[in-house]
């Protein structure tokens, strides 16, 4: 099997160190990656159309974050490759959802070569088509993600949405939209469809969510108060969320997003709705 290491050096947590033991570790139990250096998504959607083209079986793992990950998942064709993650990022919530603690036992955890079916969420717009695989958040989740600063989010990593979030509440909107699906419509002010357990970190927002099942869990806000959010974010971060009575649950195998509010998805902002929701519940393979 043909095996690809996708590196960021962009990466929060990467270093020539940790390169350079993942590497040592694999070439120790014969697997022989070709290093793929990647700086931006289009470096990732180049690389992966040349995995594409080619007819056997491969192993592609990615050393970067969230967003790296979410960038090979969109340019890597479905069903061709088994996918691996190594947490080297700012925000590594899906190795979390893989139960990998360290870089170290993510290489342990491809040596071993346990898989698992992978299930993502598909985001279709207007013009597009993303798939994701931890959320997809809409209303103001998606407003503080857009505002987020580049900057920022190098240098205080988390921090940056934190400060972006600030921003949005000094300069608030209560406007809402509709989220519809086969259970019927709610009127939200930020919805985040969760195909994973975590949310902003490692803290369990969709407790029923999993990437290996199918199904969608769309988590909602429907009061558009700085208090109701407060209430929130305080039982989010005590892993109370789902004793929270502000946040309206709908499980669902897709929805409809009504209105032209902006949307993220795997912590990256992609445009305004409308939009609509589903799922593929056997994209990939991925090591566990």
């Amino acid at each position: 099997m043909k095996t690809y290491l996708f590196v960021n050096p962009l990466s929060g947590h990467h270093s020539a160190e940790h390169l350079q033991y993942t590497l040592d570790k694999l070439h120790a139990h014969a697997i022989i990656p070709e290093v793929l250096q990647v700086r931006t998504p289009t470096d990732i959607f180049a690389r992966c159309a040349v995995i594409n083209e080619q007819q056997e079986p491969h192993l592609v793992i990615v050393a970067g974050g969230d967003g790296t990950f979410n960038a090979v998942v969109n340019g890597i064709k479905p069903g061709t490759a088994t996918l691996a993650v190594l947490p080297f990022g700012t925000s590594n919530v899906l190795a979390a959802e893989l139960g990998i603690t360290s870089i170290a036992d993510g290489v342990d955890k491809i040596i071993a070569g346990r898989t698992r079916s992978l299930s993502v969420g598909v985001l279709d717009m207007e013009t597009r088509s993303l798939r994701f695989l931890l959320m997809a958040g809409i209303g103001l989740d998606g407003a503080v993600v857009r505002d987020v600063w580049p900057l920022a989010k190098k240098y205080l990593r988390q921090g940056a949405y934190a400060l972006s979030a600030l921003k949005r509440a000094i300069n608030w909107d209560t406007a809402t939209f509709t989220l519809k699906s086969e259970q019927g419509e709610v009127s939200c002010h930020t919805a985040i469809i969760c195909n994973a357990a975590r949310y902003g970190g490692d803290f369990i927002l969709s407790p029923g969510s999993s990437p290996f099942s199918p199904g969608l869990s769309a988590v909602c806000i429907t009061g558009n108060s700085r208090r109701t959010y407060l209430s929130c974010a305080l039982d989010l971060f005590r892993n109370r969320a789902d004793r929270n009575g502000n946040l309206t649950r709908v499980n669902a195998s897709g929805f409809e997003i009504l209105g032209t509010h902006p949307i993220q998805i795997d912590g990256d902002f992609v445009g305004y709705g409308p939009a609509r929701i589903s799922e593929d519940t056997d994209f990939a393979h991925i090591i566990v």
